[in-house]
């Protein structure tokens, strides 16, 4: 019956291949063959996943040399076309211009008992092994898992998705649309906010907004850096000069989206001598005074959560950061917009325009 078996296959007549297999396997339920012509017939039907198994229960449980060597060929086979289908799909997702920019791909924080499940589903779509891919599944937050070619990572993003793999994507053009604006000061709150603000350009002004126009808040901590001299204790004093983090500086974004706009209130650069006096503090406090400066900015931010009470918070930068500082490429793409003396070239300012946008991207 084997041989009825393969020829009806040679000639893919699958009819009367499905009818021998199951007479086959009614006499010989345990026979590895049987198990390799039931994946020969999945795989005729485009059922590759589960041809796939079968032929690795053959690898894995058969002792027949002859039927293990037909199992790893079949896997092979599918593998081949498996690659040709994948590369086909991107090259097609790709084809136009605008989907060969430059994009990301964020996955999101899951709970922890749906991991086991999802990190097979991603592991198949990734190709990677099961463990790897667990690990690559975030415990908090984002991760910038990937940047490439838009068109390839939203195809990548849609398969996630449809495993019910939380995640989203953006080009670089779409964390580049929202013009910034760094906040001097709030000159008046009520009816209406009026802030004291600079541009992009450098340009200083006055830009008057309903509170209600608020749709969130991002925040997050950028470290400082200080070049420091550091001298060895060894014989022959060795001096090295080397960054190290002296402080932390808050930064606090409120997106405008319906003037397509971004105000970035930063503790080190907040005019807290100016316009509306948030704290029992007064204005008279010197604000360079590292611990007064904070109280001021703990003042701020009540302030804050008194007027958008119902406004969602973005908070979690510090963990989506640890991710992305690992790209460079990317981070000197993006202009961070923040500016704090001898901090401009630090990444971690282009990693916080990075999320703050991505928010923006994420909630549009």
């Amino acid at each position: 019956m084997l041989d009825q078996l393969a020829a009806a296959f040679d000639r893919q007549d699958y009819k009367t291949a499905a009818s021998l297999l199951k007479a086959f396997l009614k006499d010989s339920p345990q026979n590895p063959w049987g198990h390799f012509y039931r994946g020969k017939l999945s795989e005729a039907s485009g059922d590759w996943e589960n041809a796939r198994k079968l032929y690795q229960q053959i690898l894995r449980e058969a002792l027949n040399p002859k039927v293990v060597v037909q199992a790893r060929q079949a896997l092979g086979q599918i593998d081949a076309l498996e690659q040709a289908k994948h590369q086909a799909a991107i090259a097609q997702a790709t084809a136009d211009p605008q989907d060969a920019e430059l994009g990301m791909l964020i996955l999101e924080t899951m709970a922890s008992a749906a991991k086991p499940t999802a990190a097979q589903a991603f592991a198949q779509i990734m190709k990677i092994d099961p463990y790897t891919a667990r690990l690559q599944l975030p415990n908090k937050g984002w991760k910038l898992y990937r940047i490439g070619a838009i068109g390839e990572l939203r195809l990548y993003g849609q398969q996630l998705q449809a495993a019910n793999i939380p995640s989203f994507w953006a080009s670089v053009t779409d964390v580049q649309t929202f013009s910034v604006f760094q906040v001097h000061h709030f000159q008046d709150y009520e009816p209406d906010a009026l802030a004291v603000c600079e541009n992009e350009q450098g340009q200083l002004g006055m830009l008057k907004f309903a509170w209600a126009e608020v749709s969130q808040r991002v925040e997050g901590m950028l470290p400082v850096y200080e070049r420091v001299v550091d001298i060895s204790p060894r014989k022959g004093i060795e001096r090295q000069r080397k960054e190290q983090t002296q402080d932390f500086a808050r930064i606090c974004d409120l997106h405008l989206p319906g003037r397509r706009c971004i105000l970035r209130l930063c503790d080190w650069k907040y005019r807290f001598d100016q316009g509306i006096e948030f704290a029992a503090l007064g204005k008279d406090v010197i604000e360079l005074d590292q611990f007064v400066n904070r109280l001021h900015w703990n003042s701020l931010t009540s302030f804050l959560n008194d007027l958008l009470p119902n406004k969602p918070v973005w908070s979690e930068f510090t963990s989506f950061a640890e991710t992305v500082i690992d790209f460079p490429v990317l981070l000197q793409k993006l202009p961070s917009n923040i500016h704090m003396f001898g901090q401009e070239s630090s990444l971690w300012n282009s990693a916080f325009h990075l999320y703050s946008n991505l928010a923006a991207v994420r909630c549009r």
